[in-house]
């Protein structure tokens, strides 16, 4: 059995949907239902529903062969017990540093965001020293309401940004989302995952 973990939210819409479109389908709709393991007519697949926090910590531990998950996740938790299979160019957005309008940055500033890590090497690259305040929702609120001077955050179509009166200053990484493999279950599995693979890779051209 080969296990495929999706992050919830707009990726897994977006997965269950192209893998539709190579004839995998799901026996039970993951939008709508509350099982966390879901069958597929596929053989010998079964999808794994979990938060996209969690897919990194799956995957190494090897509890589960295969993740579907942004590549923000990845780049947070650091992790390197996977190898990277495919760009599946689903869930595109862009992780920014968004603030005031009139707002510069200036060493000892404080940055709210979901992504302390990512946050830090950043920074740390472009020579600013910052407080970083880790959040877990809201983001946006932060500096409206004077918590901290920059956010770093994923922007898909910035509409919320311009409602709460902010401004993208730089782009810290096009993100998409990402099809990884657990190294063991990669060697052990390889024949079952490369057939899989391969009709995402097909599907794509196709597209084309």
């Amino acid at each position: 059995m080969v296990r495929l973990a999706i992050s919830k939210g707009r990726i897994l819409e977006e997965a269950v949907q192209m893998l539709s479109s190579i004839n995998i389908h799901c026996k039970v709709n993951p939008l709508n239902s509350r099982k966390l393991i879901i069958p597929t007519d596929y053989e010998d697949l079964e999808i794994i529903v979990i938060k996209a926090t969690d897919v990194p910590l799956y995957i190494d531990s090897g509890k589960i062969d295969l993740g579907i998950v942004g590549m923000d996740t990845l780049m947070e938790d650091e992790r390197n017990n996977h190898f990277i299979l495919h760009d599946m160019s689903i869930s595109k957005c862009k992780l920014v540093v968004a603030g005031d309008s009139k707002s510069k940055y200036f060493n000892n500033m404080k940055v709210a965001t979901k992504y302390p890590n990512l946050t830090k090497k950043y920074f740390e690259k472009i020579g600013i020293q910052c407080s970083i305040l880790k959040l877990y929702g809201s983001i946006e609120l932060a500096p409206v309401l004077g918590l901290s001077d920059f956010i770093v955050d994923i922007l898909e179509t910035g509409k919320t940004l311009k409602e709460n009166g902010l401004k993208v200053h730089d782009t810290v990484a096009d993100i998409s989302s990402l099809l990884i493999a657990n190294k063991i279950s990669y060697k052990l599995k390889r024949n079952k995952i490369d057939l899989i693979l391969d009709k995402i890779k097909k599907n794509k051209k196709n597209e084309k």
